[in-house]
């Protein structure tokens, strides 16, 4: 799908979850601004998980569930909700927006300096399992040593 038409679709997902939710952003492809899109992918921190998960019900069917992604039909649009929480909310967002090959460099030039990014939101950890970056995403960018780039340069 085009990009203009995916943030219209983002933008009303969110406004129906933002209520339930004392964090939610775009991420994926569309925070990158590409001009297609595939699916969209929202990162959220839950406020009221009750009203939140109801109203993702409400949204479409769901094709998949658990504690960290909801998957879900929306008017024949797949979005993609990853849970965060305060702690995991910047590495979730870096990693859900990608893109893949930018992710890969990322993990790579941890993994060379003996370090690991962790996918699942938890941040950047060096070889003693000490967590030195992921309260935003320039400071997983300035640990590895490298400029942060914005989302749409994330190629």
């Amino acid at each position: 799908m085009e990009l203009g038409r995916a943030k219209t679709i983002a933008e009303e997902v969110i406004k129906r979850l933002s209520p339930y939710c004392q964090r939610i952003e775009i991420a994926g492809s569309v925070r990158r601004n590409k001009p297609t899109v595939r699916d969209i992918d929202l990162v959220l921190i839950p406020s009221d998980p009750w009203n939140l998960s109801y109203e993702i019900m409400r949204l479409g069917t769901s094709h998949m569930g658990g504690d960290k992604l909801k998957r879900v039909d929306y008017n024949g649009t797949q979005i993609d909700l990853y849970y965060a929480d305060d702690k995991t909310w910047a590495t979730l967002l870096l990693i859900r927006t990608g893109s893949k090959e930018n992710n890969i460099r990322l993990a790579t030039l941890a993994k060379k300096k003996g370090w690991h990014l962790s996918a699942n939101g938890d941040g950047l950890f060096n070889e003693k399992g000490e967590r030195i970056a992921g309260d935003s995403e320039q400071s997983i960018y300035e640990a590895l040593g490298l400029a942060y780039r914005e989302p749409w340069e994330r190629t």
